[in-house]
């Protein structure tokens, strides 16, 4: 039920990757179900990113990689076109 009343309230709103996008349609539909976790009780996007950022449990080295290779290289990118 919860996540179907996530999914509709959602289903509106347009996707912004600094302030409302995926992180807050999970917080939205946690606190519909009043879930608690490693002592949160009221979720927004902010908490839900660094607790998946710290507590999340990568399967491999090679999942570790997977999720930061292609930003890092990203960031390589950018550095590397602001020094020319």
């Amino acid at each position: 039920m919860a996540i179907t009343e996530a999914n509709a309230e959602y289903r509106t709103r347009m996707h912004n990757i600094c302030c409302d996008n995926c992180h807050s349609h999970v917080a939205y539909a946690l606190n519909s179900m009043e879930m608690s976790a490693h002592g949160i009780r009221s979720w927004d996007m902010v908490k839900l990113c660094f607790l998946v950022f710290f507590k999340a449990r990568f399967l491999s080295l090679g999942g570790v990689v997977a999720q930061f290779l292609p930003f890092g290289v990203f960031v390589l990118i950018v550095v590397s076109v602001k020094a020319i």
